[in-house]
Parts: structure tokens; sequence; C-alpha cells
């Protein structure tokens, strides 16, 4: 056998060996960048980065849900992680839940399985959550009256959600998820 052949194709085989890594490698940064970015206005988000919170949470009113603007929600849509910006907030009784309007056309709720694992990020801290939807309708109303409640004192400045009157109804279309800590 020609070895000068031999040596050209192992250098072919090399040099496409080092492009598939350099791209792989490129791709996996991009995503890494990308999730500590996102999930962003209109654009979801992979990975959700933070201080994992390790003591289980019993009462969603000991922590910040209700002061954020907005929560981030990590799910996995097959094999990546996909996250996104909601509305959570917490109930008087201390339950979680998620606020969602037109949800049978969102991307994200359609791949939300029964008793969904998931990543909860409020503020900096992540927490490993449980999510499943609600579909009783005392508790959909109570996780409403906790959505208005809490946009009365969103800030202005930074208020994604229009702030609701005191008696806004619950709209038809408008689906509420519970979440509960996962140990």
């Amino acid at each position: 056998m020609n070895t000068t052949l031999t040596t050209k194709n192992n250098k072919l085989t090399m040099w496409i060996g080092g492009g598939v890594f350099a791209i792989l490698l490129a791709g996996t940064a991009g995503f890494l960048v990308f999730s500590s970015i996102c999930p962003c206005a209109l654009a979801p988000g992979g990975l959700l980065f933070g201080d994992r919170v390790e003591t289980p949470v019993t009462d969603w009113n000991e922590t910040t849900a209700n002061e954020e603007n907005l929560c981030q929600l990590q799910i996995w849509a097959g094999i990546r992680p996909h996250s996104i910006n909601l509305n959570c907030m917490a109930t008087a009784e201390g339950e979680l839940f998620l606020s969602c309007s037109v949800c049978d056309t969102k991307y994200w709720a359609a791949r939300l399985g029964e008793n969904e694992a998931a990543t909860l990020r409020l503020g900096n801290l992540v927490y490993p959550v449980t999510v499943n939807r609600e579909t009783d309708p005392v508790a959909m109303e109570r996780s409403f009256r906790a959505r208005v409640l809490k946009l009365q004192h969103t800030d202005l400045a930074t208020m994604v959600t229009p702030r609701p009157p005191l008696d806004e109804q619950r709209p038809g279309h408008w689906w509420t998820f519970r979440v509960t800590y996962r140990t």
C-alpha cells in the first residue's frame, strides 16, 4: 500500500475529527452562554443556574416568590432543557402556583407531564420542584386571587403583566400549575 496515501488519509481523518470536536465544543460553549442570559422576554432559555436550595420548602411565602416580578421554570423538552419566564405567586396558605394565559398554545405546556420534575429559579436561588396543572376550580380561584394581589405590588418599571383590577375575574383561557418542592 502507498504510505503517502495512508498518511494523507490519516491527516484528513484527523482534520475532520478535529473540526467535529471544535464544532461540538463551540456549540456547548454557546449553549452555556445562552443559558446564562435567557430565558429572555420572548426567547426561551436552557439550563437555569443559581444557588441550589437544599432545604425543603413547605411555605412558599417564606421565599421571594411574591417579591420577584417573574420566576423561571426549566423543564426537559426531549433531550434538552427548556426554560421560560412566568408569573408565580404564593397563596396566603403558602402554596406556590404558576400563571399561564392562553396556555393551550404554549410550547412548554404541551411538554409538561403529570408530576413533572423541574427546576424553579427565584432571583438567584434554584429549587428542585414538581409541577402539576391545577384543575380544581377552588384551588384555581385561590391561585388567581394570589396573582391579582401580587400584581398590585409589582414594581411598575419592571412589570410585564398589566396591573389588574382587584375584582378581575379569572378568564376561561387561564391555566395554573401547582409547584411543590421535590426532595
